[in-house]
Parts: structure tokens; sequence; C-alpha cells
């Protein structure tokens, strides 16, 4: 039998009906294959934003590093060039000794204390010595006597290459030895007098630990928010922030 038009034209119908929703179906997936790609993308976009934040964070610590070892490495050659003038002008002084010769006058002897502590100040090995000295009694556990040596130091040697390091050692020692006021203002010292030595973020930390023993818990909150402030994604700042959380 011979298909009439009309039924002809009706199973056009049908499979182009057909086509269409396979079509639209591709259509369909390929639109949400799409949008889940487009949600990749963005996730990517914004771990590489974060990277190179974290990257340029990096940066500028190495920056600063690198700017600590400098001065640190300019401080060390003042010491050497001190030590080697020292050096230098005891030896002139043996040489006038044994040959007899009486051509600069001896320096006089100290008269008095003042005098005393000026010239020992002078020295850079007298100088070298005491820090030792103090720091040895730290490493022995003998943490009143410590402080009072890193105290006396401060006093002896006004200005010392070793100052910073001596401040924070100070505070430690008293802390260990239970003396929180004068803990507090040796780390103070640290922080306010060298802000950009690499131990201040560590000295804060003991300031608020200093604060919350002596019953400061309002200064202590806002140390270590000043902590999170200052130094951004370091460690310390999340040291404050856990230490933070226990404050509340």
């Amino acid at each position: 039998m011979i298909n009439s038009p009309a039924h002809a034209g009706l199973f056009s119908d049908e499979d182009a009906r057909k086509q269409i929703q396979q079509l639209e179906a591709r259509i369909a997936k390929l639109e949400a294959q799409l949008i889940a790609a487009e949600e990749v993308n963005k996730h990517a976009i914004s771990s590489m934003l974060d990277l190179q934040m974290q990257l340029e964070v990096h940066s500028d610590e190495l920056r600063k590093v690198r700017g600590q070892n400098e001065e640190w490495a300019h401080n060390l050659q003042d010491v050497e060039k001190r030590q080697k003038d020292f050096y230098i002008d005891l030896d002139a002084r043996l040489r006038q000794v044994e040959s007899g010769e009486a051509g600069v006058a001896p320096k006089p002897v100290a008269t008095n204390l003042v005098d005393a502590t000026k010239d020992v100040s002078a020295n850079p090995v007298g100088e070298n010595r005491a820090f030792e000295a103090a720091y040895g009694l730290y490493k022995a556990e003998s943490y009143q006597s410590a402080a009072i040596a890193f105290r006396d130091f401060t006093r002896q040697f006004p200005q010392s290459v070793h100052e910073a390091n001596v401040y924070y050692w100070m505070g430690n020692a008293y802390f260990l030895s239970g003396d929180y006021a004068n803990s507090q203002e040796s780390y103070q010292n640290l922080i306010t007098r060298f802000q950009d030595h690499p131990r201040v973020a560590e000295a804060m930390l003991n300031t608020a630990e200093c604060q919350v023993e002596l019953k400061l818990k309002t200064a202590a909150k806002k140390t270590l928010k000043q902590i999170i402030s200052q130094f951004p994604g370091s460690d310390a700042a999340d040291k404050a922030k856990k230490r933070l959380a226990t404050l509340k």
C-alpha cells in the first residue's frame, strides 16, 4: 500500500521532534558542563590570588630578614673593628713598655667606680665576656642571677651591639623567676627600641603572658590583637589568635 501524504508528514514531524529533544538535551548538558567549568575556574583563580598574596607576604618578610642580616653583618664588622683597634692599641702600649719609651703618657688608673666602668665598657672583649657570662647563668637555669647579670650589663654597656638580645633574655629570665613586672618592662624595651628585631613578635607574645599573670587581662587582649594586626599570617599571629580565644 502506498502511504498517504498525511501519514508521511506526521512521520517526519515525529522524527523532527525527537531530534529537537535530543539537541535540547545536548545543549542542557553542555550548559551544565560550562557552569561546572566556570565554577572550577573561579576556584582556581581564587587559589592563585591567595597564593600570590602569600608569595607577596613571604617576599616582604624575606626583604625584612635580608635587611636585618645586613644590619647584623654591619654590627659584626663594627665589633670586629673595635676589637682590632683594641688589640692594636694594646700591642703599641706593650711595645712602649718593653722598649722603655715614654713618648705617650700612660693612661691614668681609674680613681672611682664611674671611671672604671667607662674603661671596661670601652673594651669589646670585656663586653662579650659579660654577655656570655650572663647567658651562661641563664642556660644553667639560674634565672634570678641571670636577670641581675643582664640588668647590670645594660647599665655597664649602654648602646651595646648585644642590647636587643639582652632585653629579650633578661625578660625571659625575669619571667622564669616569677618577676612579671620586670619581665614586661624588659620586653617593652626591646619592642619600643628595636622595632625591626626578629624577636619583637615573640616578645609581644611574652608581654601578653606577663599581663595575664599580673591580672591585666584587658591589656593582654590588646597586646594579642596588636600582634595579629602587626604580623598577619605569621606563626606569632596564629599563636596570638589561639591565646586570645582562651581569654574570652
